[in-house]
């Protein structure tokens, strides 16, 4: 039968067509109840961030978002690595901007759940995650102060009525900025703190912006939500909202035996913790410490929580002041990122290593030792009928996210 339903062998049901939860044991029945989207709690507030929730905010942020003006060739905009037509990332095995980047391009969607941006987590905010790329020489290379008065030339009123009047910036040097060149560098050294100040507001005020935006890209259901809220409603059985054998297989296989929800559990699909898992390293690229380098990237960085450019109290910044950094777990530890939507996201792991989801589930099934510290998994001895279910469930979680046409049209 097209599409695989051959529903004798899809479902039990019962109840004159209904789902049957019978498939499931009370405890299982719990765990997929933790993991379907309807228990995903609201937003949570951003107190570094007193615009997060301000529509005005969010429509000049996307309007930021997808202007390729925010970089030094005219080309590249935030969306080039996060395209809201491919679950606002790329599909390369590693980012390109301006130039290439050592890493894979992480989707947004639900991000605004995660204390920690980026695989390592060195940034702690979705507005100073935002303002990484803008100065990073190879995504938009801007310099800072190339940014802020790029920004107030554009978008002078819409900025003003966003955030206030805007500093009078005319005076300064086109490209000064503490992370570009030498000449960028000997210019921004050369400004007086106040000048400083007033480039670092504007450029703080960007990324926040942005922020409000890509707080707001949501998940819609799944056809393995849709499962789970039938199973609870005991309701009839639909292409839409059922499961075939072989998925079923694989979920009973990602609860238990194969351990997937040790790192990817909530409604997330992820634990938005740090885990080395024996990635291999890609060839040609920079050694690659993971969170152990991040975690004292973060502590580091003026935009952070603590920072003076964040709009919260020292103690509303629970995460950064009970930070764990330079233990020995963190070394080639990254952030594992949610798996919805994963079936429609290769290649995988931070920096593309592996082509295809089986290829992953081969991986976690060898847990070949790490390159550099101590990886966490122990081989699953999964068959490869089980490897081929573990994969059928996966698929189970490609839904919709919030329209790119919604997207692109928030004002």
């Amino acid at each position: 039968m097209a599409g695989g339903w051959t529903l004798l062998l899809v479902l039990s049901a019962t109840n004159a067509g209904a789902i049957d939860s019978g498939l499931w044991s009370d405890s299982e029945l719990t765990a997929l109840r933790s993991l379907a989207l309807s228990s995903l709690p609201p937003l949570p507030a951003d107190p570094s961030n007193r615009f997060a929730d301000d529509p005005a905010a969010a429509a000049l942020g996307r309007r930021w978002f997808f202007d390729q003006g925010l970089s030094s060739n005219g080309k590249v905009a935030c969306a080039s690595c996060h395209d809201p037509d491919r679950d606002f990332q790329d599909g390369r095995d590693l980012a390109k901007g301006v130039g290439r980047t050592n890493r894979r391009a992480m989707p947004l969607t639900g991000m605004a759940y995660s204390p920690w941006l980026f695989w390592d987590g060195r940034k702690d905010s979705q507005w100073a995650q935002a303002l990484g790329p803008l100065e990073n020489p190879n995504e938009h290379n801007l310099t800072r102060g190339g940014c802020a008065k790029w920004v107030l030339a554009h978008y002078r009123s819409e900025y003003r009525a966003v955030f206030g009047e805007p500093p009078d910036l005319s005076a300064l040097p086109d490209n000064a900025g503490p992370l570009g060149d030498k000449r960028a560098r000997r210019a921004w050294i050369g400004l007086d703190d106040s000048a400083r100040d007033a480039v670092n507001r504007v450029f703080a005020n960007v990324g926040k912006a942005i922020a409000a935006f890509e707080r707001r890209i949501a998940w819609n259901e799944s056809r393995f939500d849709a499962y789970v809220r039938a199973l609870g409603e005991q309701a009839p059985a639909t292409p839409e909202n059922s499961l075939s054998s072989e998925e079923i297989a694989g979920l009973k296989l990602f609860i238990g035996k194969a351990h997937c929800v040790e790192c990817h559990r909530g409604p997330l699909f992820t634990d938005l913790d740090f885990h080395n898992t024996g990635v291999p390293a890609r060839p040609g690229l920079p050694k690659d410490l993971g969170r152990l380098t991040g975690a004292e990237q973060v502590v580091a960085d003026e935009f952070n929580c603590l920072g003076g450019y964040s709009d919260a109290s020292p103690e509303q910044c629970r995460e950064l002041n009970f930070i764990n950094k330079g233990e020995r777990r963190l070394l080639r530890a990254y952030k594992p990122p949610s798996l919805r939507n994963v079936a429609q996201r290769p290649p995988y792991m931070h920096a593309g290593q592996f082509a295809s989801l089986e290829a992953v589930i081969g991986h976690y099934n060898r847990a070949p030792a790490a390159p550099a510290g101590r990886s966490e998994i122990k081989p699953l001895h999964l068959k490869p009928a089980e490897m081929r279910q573990l994969a059928a469930f996966l698929n189970t979680l490609s839904g919709t996210i919030d329209s790119p046409a919604d997207a692109r049209s928030l004002d």
